[in-house]
Parts: C-alpha cells; structure tokens; sequence
C-alpha cells in the first residue's frame, strides 16, 4: 500500500512539473552554445601544459587558483578567493624492499600513499589480509600485530558476492586498529600502474606508513606468501604542515530569491604524479564552462547559482569543509537548497541525486533534454556515498546530486590517481555533454518554482545514512556524531 501511496504521489508531482516548469526553449539555447562554441577543453589543455598538477598548497596549486578566478572573471563574474589554512601533506622519499629474508631485500616500485608519517622506517613480515576488511582480520586474531598488512586495493576476484569495497583510508584505519606497523595495498590496474591517494581517515597523519605497489608485484607477492614468509622494508620522509589555498566561487545572483543557492562545484586540485587532466580536469574545467555558457547567453535564475572550485579535495575534502565550516558559523548555509558535485564526470546519460524524490523532476527536465539530444538517455539515479567535495554538505543534511550514467574517455579509469592522468585521455565532446546537459539542469534547479526536497534534520539524516549503509565508514572515518 505505501508503495501505491508513493507512486501515485510521484505521478501528481510530476504532473505538477510538466504544469510549472517549460525550459525547452533555454534548453536549445545552451545546447547550441556549448557544442559550438564550449572552451572547456582548450581551457584544460591550457591547463596540463602551462601549469601541470594543481596540487593543493603548492605553487602551481596556487597558479591554477589564479587561473580559474581569471577565467570567471573574463565571463563577466563577480568572483572572490575563499581562503582557508590547513594542515596539508606532501610525499619526499621512498625506498620499499621486499624478500624472503630480511637481510636480502630487494626494491619493488611504489609510491608513498597521504598522510603517511613525516619519517618511518620499519622492517617487518609481511601479512596478507586480502581485501582488508574486518571480517579478514578474524581468523588472524593477533597475528597482524607488529607486521605490515598486504592489502588489495578494491574486492579480490573470487571474493563472495557483497563483499563490501572499503576506501583505502579505512582500510588502513583497520590495519592500524590490529596492530600493523605498515600497509602495503595492491592497485588493481594492470601493467604496473601506481595509485596514490590519502590513507588517512581523518585527512591528519597516520601513524603508519602506508605504500601502494603495482598489480603484477602484489599478485606475485601474494603467491609467494602461500609458501614462505615474505619481509618488507619501508623506509620514507615526507612533509606535513600548515598550509594556504583558497576556492574560487564565482556568482550569479538570483533575481527573485537570491538568498537561496543552487552551489555547483568540483575540485580544481589533483594529486602531483601527473597533471589530474581526468580527475578532476574534465570535472572542475566543465563547471567553468557551464558558467561561462550562462553569461554568453545572458541567462538569469530566480535563485543565486554559486559556481565553485574546491582545492583540497585530494588530501580530505579540506576546501569543501572550509566551505561548510564558514556556512556554519555565519548561518549561510541555510541558504544553499541544492549542492551538484562534478568530481571525473563525463559524458553523462542522465542525472542522479541523493533524494528519490528529485525523481520526476529531473526525469521531467531529462525528457526535454532528450528532445533535443537522444543520446542522452534520462537515467536517473538515487543513492549517496562518500568520498568526493559532496559530502560535507551532505552530511549537513542538504540535498545533492551530479551527472548519472556518465563514462570516462579512453579507459581512463585505471590512471585514477596515477603517474598517468595526463591530457591525452581527455574527450573533448565527452566534457561538451558534461556541461551542455549539466547547465541544463542548473538552469531549471535555479528556475523552478518549487525544490521538493529540504534540508534534513539530524534525525532524518540519521536514518537516511544508515539506509545508504554509510554507518560503519563514516564510524571509521569519526564522522558519525550520533555515538551509536
């Protein structure tokens, strides 16, 4: 019967948006803006090769600030700096050795993973804990306790199906919470591929060192622990202290209720083993573009739009959490009714949203949007997880959403957060549809009547991340601020 309720409810919704809402007309508007005229991928290009990694903190991280406030600036936009002082991170050195023998170790290729301690050198036996979840560590008991965790990256092949696949950060909480004095996590990319990434829950330092080693060598490793003990040297400096960056928010002020925001942002920042061209070139240089798509057109909304980029996302969503932070203390972020977050989007199919009631909405706008284009496909999805510049706002209570069905370029995927996230896996009409179907659905968010969704309340959102089973890593994480 509540399904019944529940259906007949999103019907009259629907039909209530097909009555409100006509934005076929501006919807063709930027259509053809965008695919005759979109800097998104010129932009990008300019991007890898002037400047190359955005890493927060350092100088270049601090010249694609400037180059991101410039471009807002060009398009007409009143744009500010939100700067904000943080404890960031950065890697030096690194020798990793394994062997069979501690005194005939030899070196293995492998790249230190964030928030691994300033100094650490420690030799140990290496233990397999093969996805690294609590449920590996139960038969071992104590045997991890004093020697380094080999970990794979994502769920081993073979594992039962519903194996849950943890972030390598809370993998490595539980590493530490048994007693590892080190972790050595496989990527799973074939080819010797080498990941970074924080290893840190908190985005503070880790009391342990933590590497990732390539595919083929922690396979190898693997077998070779079936028969004989296996032993690991890891011996690193690296940097950790105080640092400044800023976002850059550009505004488009609403005409009829400005004190209500639609905040779209991705993070301009990327790790430093390459230039970040897809994570997250392809995301931060389209919302760019999807703002300077609304100047060329001269488009207006009722309710303000905030077109921000985050810098910090990598080391632990430092700039989104600066940016909650100040809405806190100053009570704006009450004003925000919706958050689109576009972290490695591309080419996408349709859109997706935390709240299933966003549904006919978004599914009424999609209809239009495949009028006009049927290579959009009017996917929607509902769902949350953590991980990426959404989910501070999210854990406020407030509404989110982004891209859904989209599909990286050129099996880009594997070079995520790799020495191989370079400009030459970037499509050019895969970041066209990202910001042609994007401003679309800004432009009808900011325009509509009536947003049917609200911020929750703390109760609400309890009961909402406990449905989306986000419970035990935001636990993990110290996240989950209902103490149960």
């Amino acid at each position: 019967m509540k399904k019944l309720i529940l259906s007949a409810a999103l019907l009259t919704l629907m039909l209530n948006v097909k009555a409100q809402d006509n934005f076929s007309a501006v919807f063709k508007q930027i259509n053809t803006e965008v695919q005759s005229n979109s800097e998104a991928y010129q932009n990008l290009k300019e991007s890898t090769e002037k400047i190359g990694h955005r890493l927060t903190g350092s100088a270049n991280g601090a010249k694609a600030e400037e180059q991101a406030y410039n471009l807002f600036k060009s398009y007409g936009y009143e744009v500010k700096y939100q700067p904000f002082e943080v404890e960031s991170w950065d890697r030096k050195t690194l020798t990793v050795k394994i062997g069979n023998d501690k005194g005939s170790l030899s070196a293995v290729k492998a790249v230190t993973l964030a928030h691994s301690p300033v100094k650490a050198n420690v030799v140990g036996e290496l233990v397999d804990v093969g996805n690294g979840l609590e449920a590996d560590y139960q038969p071992l008991k104590d045997k991890v306790k004093g020697k380094i965790a080999l970990i794979y990256l994502g769920v081993l092949p073979g594992s039962p199906a519903g194996t849950a696949s943890l972030h390598r950060s809370e993998k490595t909480a539980i590493a530490t919470k048994y007693g590892a004095i080190g972790v050595v996590i496989i990527n799973k990319v074939e080819g010797g591929v080498l990941l970074t990434g924080t290893a840190s829950v908190t985005g503070k330092l880790i009391p342990i060192p933590a590497v990732c080693i390539g595919l083929e060598d922690g396979m190898a490793l693997k077998a070779k622990l079936k028969s004989a003990p296996q032993f690991a040297q890891i011996d690193m400096t690296n940097f950790s202290g105080m640092i400044k960056a800023r976002n850059v928010i550009a505004t488009l002020k609403g005409t009829e209720i400005p004190n209500e925001k639609i905040v779209v942002g991705g993070h301009l920042d990327s790790w430093d083993l390459a230039t970040g061209a897809i994570d997250n070139g392809i995301g931060s240089f389209s919302i760019i573009d999807m703002a300077r798509t609304f100047k060329k057109l001269k488009l207006q909304t009722k309710r303000s739009v905030e077109f921000v980029m985050f810098m910090g996302e990598e080391q632990g969503l430092l700039g989104s959490k600066a940016y909650v932070g100040k809405g806190l203390k100053d009570k704006t972020l009450n004003q925000v009714r919706f958050m689109l977050n576009y972290d490695m989007n591309n080419d996408q199919k349709g859109y997706a949203a935390t709240r299933k009631e966003m549904e006919p909405l978004f599914k009424s706008w999609g209809a239009e949007v495949m009028k006009i284009d049927t290579g959009f496909k009017n996917l929607f999805h509902a769902g949350a997880g953590l991980h990426s510049d959404h989910q501070p706002f999210m854990l406020e209570g407030i509404p989110t959403g982004t891209g859904a069905g989209s599909k990286l370029p050129n099996n880009s995927g594997p070079f995520y957060h790799s020495d191989g996230d370079g400009f030459h896996l970037v499509d050019e009409q895969g970041m066209k549809n990202t910001v042609r179907y994007s401003s679309m659905l800004i432009y009808a968010l900011a325009n509509t009547p009536k947003i049917p969704v609200n911020r929750f309340s703390d109760a609400e959102l309890k009961v909402f991340l406990e449905s989306q089973k986000l419970k035990e890593p935001l636990k993990i994480a110290g996240e989950w601020k209902w103490g149960d």
